[in-house]
C-alpha cells in the first residue's frame, strides 16, 4: 500500500513540473511581440561576466531576433571605449530570423567594468538600442 501511495505522490509531483516547465517556454515566446517594419528584440541586454582571470575570453555574443514585418539592418555598433570592440552582422535580418552581436572586451584591464555597446538600425520605434557588459577582472595571481 505505501509503494502505490509513493508511486501515486511522485507521479503527480512529476506531471506538476512539466506542467510549470511547459508554462514558462510559452510565457517567454509570448514576450516577443510583432511589430509592423523592422524589429529588434534581445534575449538579454546586459552580458554579466561576472568575475573572470586576467587576460580571459572576452568574446560574448547578444542574440536578438527580427520581430518585425520587415527586414532589419544594423548600420552600425560603437563600443562606449576601445576596450569594448562589438561586431556587426553585414547582412539584413529576415523577419523571423535570428542574429548575434558580437562583443569582446579587453580582459587586460584589470578590476570592475560596466561599458555600453551601442546599435543603431531601421528597428520600427527604437533607431537605437543599448547594450550593457559588466563584470570584474581579477589581477595575476602573486607569486612567491
Amino acid at each position: 500500500m505505501k509503494k502505490i501511495i509513493l508511486f501515486a505522490m511522485l507521479a503527480v509531483v512529476g506531471i506538476t513540473a512539466s506542467n510549470a516547465q511547459a508554462k514558462k517556454t510559452t510565457a517567454k515566446a509570448a514576450k516577443v511581440a510583432k511589430v509592423e517594419g523592422a524589429g529588434m528584440a534581445f534575449e538579454t541586454e546586459t552580458i554579466d561576466y561576472g568575475t573572470i582571470a586576467h587576460n580571459a575570453d572576452g568574446k560574448r555574443e547578444f542574440v536578438f531576433v527580427n520581430n518585425g514585418t520587415k527586414p532589419l539592418i544594423i548600420t552600425n555598433t560603437q563600443g562606449s571605449c576601445g576596450c569594448t570592440v562589438p561586431t556587426t552582422p553585414k547582412e539584413p535580418i529576415a523577419p523571423g530570423a535570428k542574429g548575434i552581436i558580437g562583443v569582446k572586451y579587453a580582459t587586460d584591464r584589470v578590476g570592475a567594468f560596466t561599458k555600453t555597446v551601442t546599435v543603431t538600425s531601421n528597428a520600427e520605434g527604437q533607431p537605437t538600442k543599448v547594450l550593457t557588459i559588466k563584470g570584474t577582472v581579477l589581477p595575476d595571481p602573486v607569486k612567491s
